[in-house]
Parts: structure tokens; C-alpha cells; sequence
């Protein structure tokens, strides 16, 4: 199965790569970006470190530190071009001194991060800030492993257009960027596919169109997860080369047969069907996505029993999502 599996996604492969736009992944690997940085030097100082020494061997590229700008509110006037969020450090006695008009009025996401030695896990907003608003995170202390439960993935969440360019410029970045460009690209499947298994359940019209639609959504979905391996390739520092996407083959092939299953289901569960395959195209992204990144960090595939496991993890994931979103239209249908 995983054989056949390869060989047709290396046929769709070569019938994707002219389209596959890799011109587009050099340019985001080059956007320019900084973080601002402020309050507690000692906590800034900490943050700055671990952002700079990267996990590892990575190296640490020579412009990473230009992306870390510290200033102080009240100072010389910050140049907030290209800055994509402000981070106010300090410890919880700090919150009620801090500088809130001038920090929001540079009108970008403003991150207070609060060190508190008491507490024992991290907290925080559900959702990053939004430009020009303030949202308070208490983190026990500037660790990685503290910060990548809430801070670091809201901070990537508002870098949209420029996350590839943060990763390959910041190392300790990297695996965030990675999730978060997984998570997009399994989210736009989900659409694809969840269009065209639309198409298939409703009457004459599925009848006549669904084997082109099914044929297009997959030719669409490996096309998105073909562009999310050359992104995420490009986030851990190397150039988006199709020619060396042949050795990450094995991890697009699985997602044919997932997508095989979720037609089959779709034909005869015409609502569940829906769901089935939303969540398939959904799950068999994020595997491709996460599989990927492992390949980066590892230098070899993930086993099967951990592909298998996250693939079950994201479509009870997409399942969830799927029923939500179903649940709201007959909601908004009924009022």
C-alpha cells in the first residue's frame, strides 16, 4: 500500500511541479521583520539569549540579532517599520507601571510577558493580541519549553506573511513556524476538500461532476502539501529546491489513500461523508506537515506508529472542527 502510495504521488508530483511556486517561497524567506522588545533588562536580556542560541547545531544566521530590537518607551522614537510585535518584559509588580499608551500606540500587537516564580504553569490569552491592544502572559521564567505553550505560537499567529522569514532568521523558532504552517495548509485542505465533497452529495450534479471534482481535490490538496514541505524545508534554513523533494515522497504518499477512504465514505454518508473527508484531507495534511518537520530535525522519516498517531490525533481534531462548523450553519439556517 505505502508503495503504491508513492508511486502515484511521485506521478502527481511531476505533474505538479512546474505549478509548484517556489519563487514565492524564496521571496518570504527574505521578508524583512523585527520583534520590539522593552522593560526588565535583565528579562529582555534572557529573552534575546534564547531566541539567539538557537536548539542544537543550528546556526545561528548572521542578521538574527538586527530581528531583536530593544528600546525604551519614553526614549528615542522606535522605527516600527517592519516590526511585526512589541513584548514589554517584566515581573508581576511591573504590569501596573507599564508604559500601555505608548506601547499600543505604535498600533502593533503588544505582548506583556510576566515572569512569576510562583506560579507553575504558563497562562495566558486564548487568541494573540490584536494591533494596538495589550494581553498579558505570567510565565514561571524565560524558558523555551515555558514559552512555546502559549507566547511563542500567539507571536508567530501574528507574523502571518512573514513566519518562513522568522524561522530561518530565528532557529528557536523554527518548530512553531512549522506548526503554524501546517496547521494553515491542513486548514485550506479541509476547504478544498469539504467543497467538493459538497459538489458529490448534491443530486445530478455529483453525479456529473463528483469524479472531476475528486480528481481536481486531489490534485489541489497535493499541491498544498507539496508547497507546505517546500515552506517548511525553507523555515529550517535550506532552499526551497523541488528537485530535493524526492526524499520526503514517502510522506505525501500516505495521504492517497486517506483520500481515497474519505470519497468512498462521502458516497454513502452524504452529511458524515462531508465530515469524513474534510477531516482526512484535514489529518493527512497536518501529516505530511509534521512528518516533514521531522524529516528536518532528524534527518530521517517518522516511524509509522507516530505518522499513525498524529494522523488519528488531527482528524478527531478536524471531526471536532468539521461538526462545529456544520452545527453553526443549521443554527444560522433555523434563525
Amino acid at each position: 500500500m505505502m508503495k503504491s502510495g508513492v508511486f502515484s504521488a511521485a506521478q502527481t508530483f511531476n505533474r505538479l511541479r512546474s505549478t509548484l511556486n517556489t519563487s514565492a517561497v524564496h521571496a518570504g524567506a527574505r521578508q524583512p521583520f523585527k520583534f520590539l522588545l522593552c522593560g526588565d533588562p535583565a528579562l529582555v536580556a534572557a529573552f534575546r539569549s534564547l531566541l539567539l542560541t538557537g536548539t542544537g547545531t543550528d546556526t545561528i544566521p548572521l542578521d538574527a540579532a538586527a530581528a531583536l530590537e530593544t528600546f525604551a518607551p519614553g526614549g528615542p522614537p522606535v522605527d516600527p517599520t517592519d516590526a511585526r510585535a512589541v513584548l514589554f518584559f517584566g515581573n508581576p509588580g511591573d504590569r501596573s507601571g507599564a508604559p500601555v499608551e505608548a506601547l499600543t500606540a505604535l498600533k502593533l500587537p503588544v505582548f506583556t510577558v510576566l515572569a512569576d516564580a510562583s506560579v507553575a504553569a504558563t497562562s495566558g490569552p486564548a487568541q494573540a493580541p490584536a494591533a494596538g491592544t495589550i494581553e498579558d502572559y505570567v510565565v514561571p521564567s524565560i524558558e523555551f519549553e515555558l514559552l512555546r505553550a502559549r507566547l511563542l505560537p500567539h507571536l508567530i499567529d501574528v507574523c502571518k506573511g512573514v513566519e518562513i522569514a522568522v524561522g530561518r532568521r530565528l532557529p528557536a523558532l523554527r518548530t512553531t513556524v512549522a506548526a503554524k504552517l501546517t496547521r494553515d495548509a491542513a486548514l485550506n485542505a479541509l476547504k478544498v476538500s469539504g467543497a467538493s465533497a459538497v459538489i458529490d452529495n448534491v443530486p445530478f450534479v455529483g453525479a456529473f461532476l463528483g469524479a472531476f471534482v475528486s480528481a481536481g481535490d486531489m490534485m489541489a490538496i497535493t499541491g498544498i502539501q507539496m508547497m507546505l514541505m517546500l515552506q517548511i524545508r525553507a523555515t529550517f534554513g535550506k532552499d526551497p529546491d523541488v528537485a530535493q523533494m524526492w526524499e520526503l515522497l514517502p510522506v505525501v504518499g500516505g495521504g492517497f489513500g486517506w483520500r481515497a477512504l474519505a470519497r468512498e465514505l462521502s458516497g454513502f454518508i452524504p452529511v458524515g461523508g462531508i465530515l469524513i473527508k474534510s477531516a482526512i484531507a484535514y489529518a493527512g495534511t497536518v501529516v505530511v506537515g509534521e512528518g516533514a518537520t521531522f524529516y528536518e530535525l532528524h534527518g530521517r522519516h517518522m516511524a509509522t506508529v507516530d505518522a499513525a498517531k498524529v494522523y488519528e490525533d488531527a482528524k478527531a481534531s478536524a471531526q471536532g472542527f468539521a461538526r462545529d462548523m456544520l452545527s453553526r450553519f443549521r443554527g444560522n439556517g433555523s434563525s
